[in-house]
C-alpha cells in the first residue's frame, strides 16, 4: 500500500472529484514542479532576476510581453488593479490602499461580481480600487458600460469562471472594444482556465491565471500581459504585494509547471478522464431517481464533467444529502456540490490518482444502495443546511 502522509498527520485521505478547488489543495502538483522546488529550496537567488526568468517563460507560453509569479490569482487581481491606479509612482505604491489620485474606478459587470472563496470586489478594494458596477446581474449592454466610464476609470475587470452569469452579459471582445475606445485597460481574471493565449489574443491587457490549478504547479498566481502594466503591477511588491509574495520555490516551480504544460499529452489526459466519466455513468444509468449526464465545461475548457441529478423521492436521497454521505464516508469523496439546491452535483475527473476512479464508483453504488434500501427519504431542506453552512469554519480551530 502506498504511503499516505495525510493519515500519518491525522488528516482525512479525501478523494477529490470536485475539481481544482483551493479548499482541497487545488491540484496534483506535477513531478517536474516538485523536482524544481526541491532543487532550488537549499539555494539563494536574487529574486528579481528569478522573476525575469519566469517572465520569459510566461511570455513564451501566453504570448504576453511580460509576466511574473505572485501568491495567487486573487493576489494577481489586486496587484494588476493597483498598478493601473499607481502607475510607476513608488510613493503612491507605498500609500495604497489610500489613493493619491481620483483615478481609481474599476468597472465590473454585475454578473461577474461573484464569490470564488472570497468576493471578487474585495480583491479590487484591497488595491484602493472603487468598484463601479456595469449593468444588472443578467443584463449588461454596451450603453451600460459606455456610461459607466469616466475620466476616473482606471481599469475594467472581466471574470472568466463557472461562477459567473453565462448569459445576457458583454462578451470579452466587445468589453475590450468599449474599454479601449476610452483608453481603459482590461484585466481578465482567468484563474481556472486552460487556454493560456485566448484572452490576450482577444485584446485583454493583463490576464491572471492560477499556477496551481490546471497547470499543476505550487500555490501561486500568474500575471501576464502588456509590459508597462505588468511592470506597474510588479512594483506593488514594494507595497500591498509584500503580503502576497512568493518564495523562490514557487516561482521556479511555476516555471517548471509551465514547461511541463507545454510538453503534456493533453489528448491522452482527456481520453483518460473521459474513460472515468463513462465508468461512473454506466454505474448510475438505470438507477431509480438518478440521471447521469456528461456535460462540457461552461467556460470552454477542454474537459467534461458528470452531472448527477437526483430525484429524492425515487432515489430516497437528495443531491445535497448524497454529497454529504460521500464526504463523510470511508474514504471521503468530495464532489462539486455548489448547485446542490438544484438537485444535482458534478463529478470532475481531473484530479484523480490511478485507481481512485474505481473507488468513486464503488462509493456511489454503496451510498445509493443504502439510501434505496431505506424506507425513509433523506431530503434535508435547503434552509436547514444553509443555516449551518459556516458552523465548522466559525468553530475553527476547534
Amino acid at each position: 500500500m502506498t504511503h499516505d502522509i495525510r493519515t500519518e498527520i491525522g488528516l482525512r485521505p479525501v478523494i477529490n472529484v470536485s475539481g481544482t478547488m483551493t479548499s482541497l489543495g487545488a491540484s496534483i502538483v506535477v513531478p517536474e514542479a516538485i523536482a524544481a522546488m526541491t532543487a532550488i529550496l537549499p539555494q539563494f537567488v536574487e529574486m528579481n532576476d528569478l522573476q525575469r526568468k519566469a517572465s520569459a517563460i510566461i511570455a513564451r507560453l501566453t504570448g504576453a510581453e511580460a509576466g511574473f509569479v505572485t501568491a495567487s490569482c486573487a493576489a494577481g487581481l489586486s496587484l494588476a488593479v493597483a498598478g493601473t491606479i499607481t502607475g510607476p509612482d513608488l510613493l503612491a505604491v507605498e500609500k495604497l490602499p489610500d489613493v493619491t489620485t481620483p483615478k481609481n474606478e474599476v468597472l465590473v459587470q454585475m454578473g461577474h461580481l461573484v464569490d470564488y472563496g472570497a468576493p471578487v470586489e474585495q480583491s479590487i478594494r484591497i488595491a484602493g480600487g472603487k468598484v463601479v458596477v456595469v449593468g444588472q446581474a443578467t443584463s449588461a449592454h454596451r450603453y451600460h458600460m459606455e456610461n459607466a466610464m469616466t475620466e476616473n476609470t482606471a481599469a475594467a475587470v472581466y471574470v472568466v469562471s463557472h461562477h459567473v452569469v453565462h448569459y445576457g452579459l458583454l462578451h470579452l471582445k466587445e468589453f475590450v472594444e468599449i474599454a479601449h475606445a476610452r483608453g481603459v485597460p482590461v484585466i481578465v481574471d482567468a484563474a481556472s482556465e486552460y487556454d493560456l493565449r485566448t484572452f490576450l489574443d482577444q485584446g485583454a491587457d493583463i490576464v491572471l491565471y492560477s499556477g496551481h490549478k490546471f497547470l499543476g504547479g505550487p500555490t501561486s498566481g500568474i500575471v501576464a500581459g502588456r509590459k508597462d502594466l505588468v511592470r506597474h503591477a510588479y512594483l506593488q511588491n514594494k507595497g500591498i504585494g509584500r503580503g502576497m509574495k512568493v518564495g523562490k520555490e514557487s516561482i521556479f516551480g511555476v516555471m517548471a509547471a509551465l514547461e511541463a504544460w507545454e510538453k503534456r499529452d493533453h489528448a491522452a489526459v482527456r481520453a483518460r478522464e473521459t474513460g472515468y466519466l463513462h465508468l461512473w455513468k454506466e454505474a448510475l444509468d438505470g438507477r431509480p431517481g438518478v440521471t447521469a449526464l456528461i456535460e462540457p465545461d461552461p467556460t470552454q475548457n477542454p474537459l467534461d464533467r458528470l452531472r448527477v441529478i437526483l430525484s429524492a423521492q425515487e432515489a430516497h436521497i437528495s443531491a445535497y444529502d448524497l454529497a454529504g454521505a460521500l464526504a463523510r464516508g470511508t474514504p471521503p469523496i468530495i464532489v462539486r456540490d455548489h448547485e446542490a439546491e438544484h438537485h444535482y452535483f458534478y463529478l470532475d475527473p481531473c484530479n484523480l490518482h490511478p485507481g481512485q476512479e474505481v473507488i468513486v464508483r464503488q462509493r456511489l453504488i454503496e451510498e445509493l444502495d443504502k439510501a434505496r434500501a431505506s424506507n425513509e427519504v433523506l431530503d434535508t431542506p435547503h434552509e436547514e443546511w444553509g443555516r449551518h453552512r459556516f458552523d465548522a469554519l466559525l468553530r475553527w480551530p476547534d
